[in-house]
């Protein structure tokens, strides 16, 4: 069976969204989500050793896979569902309907639960929707995903505000410390440390080490993932070896960006040695 719709149709409706012809959008995209769904249900069943996906790019495979660690085989669907599943998300939320809009955004996620904007997304409409809990969950996820500083600093910023809002003023300071880092002029990073500044002036003294034991008491990292930078180095590598060197240098530089150029620098000798070492057992063999 072939897929139903293609990456062109999904590209007209989001068009037509950037026109502010919402209600032709709708019709549209509603009209392709229940022809992908009929699709989906008959084509891309999962099972214990497959599953389908509709990644952006070869680096969200491998994160997907690193982060994820799924072993079964990742199938990549012809059209970008998850696009199409936010589009009508988007569609929604300005409709008000959030009911509708959880539900696309859910199916955004699972048809690329590395896109952290889905992610993102999804958690400001539980939060509309008045489940702070879930806000909370799906920006926790956001941490060990995040590829942008951007992405990072917000998810921290909602984490800061729930633990405000629980009464937990040490993970909150935590979280606030650890979004400035991540990216110190994102507007939710500074919003949380506004409203800290003014209401609980007193956690300025609290010590960087006892800000990050609150967070960490709760579960949480209190930086990036390592591993997505990894993959983006990796990922530079192989564009590097295809002669794309603009891909290679936006992945190198995504990286550090991430995690700090120090940081990255160490990733490097660290893969380069990983692979120096594996080229060494190939030749031995």
């Amino acid at each position: 069976m072939d897929m139903p719709i293609a990456a062109h149709d999904i590209d007209y409706a989001e068009d037509l969204l950037a026109e502010g012809e919402l209600d032709t959008a709708r019709m549209l995209l509603e009209e392709l989500a229940a022809e992908a769904g009929e699709y989906a249900d008959t084509a891309c069943i999962a099972t214990e050793a497959r599953q389908w996906f509709s990644f952006a790019n070869p680096f969200e495979r491998l994160a997907y896979r690193r982060v994820e660690q799924d072993p079964r085989e990742l199938t990549q669907v012809d059209a970008p569902l998850d696009r199409l599943y936010a589009a009508l998300a988007y569609v929604y939320v300005q409709k008000r309907d959030y009911e509708l809009a959880r539900d696309a955004l859910k199916q955004a996620v699972r048809w690329n639960p590395m896109n952290c904007a889905h992610r993102l997304n999804l958690a400001e409409v539980y939060r509309a929707l008045g489940d702070t809990r879930e806000w909370a969950a799906l920006s926790a996820s956001v941490l060990e995903r995040a590829t942008t500083p951007q992405a990072l600093a917000r998810a921290f910023a909602n984490l800061g505000h729930f633990f405000l809002s629980c009464d937990k003023l040490p993970a909150a300071e935590g979280c606030r410390r650890a979004a400035i880092r991540a990216c110190a002029d994102d507007a939710a990073a500074t919003a949380l440390a506004s409203h800290l500044d003014r209401e609980h002036p007193e956690l300025a003294e609290l010590s960087d080490a006892d800000a990050n034991a609150a967070v960490e008491g709760e579960g949480l990292a209190t930086g990036a993932n390592a591993e997505i930078a990894v993959c983006l180095l990796m990922c530079a590598a192989d564009a590097a070896d295809e002669g794309d060197r603009n891909e290679a240098t936006r992945l190198t530089l995504l990286a550090r960006d991430l995690v700090g150029a120090p940081a990255c620098e160490a990733l490097l000798r660290l893969i380069r040695e990983s692979d120096a070492e594996l080229s060494n057992e190939r030749g031995g063999e």
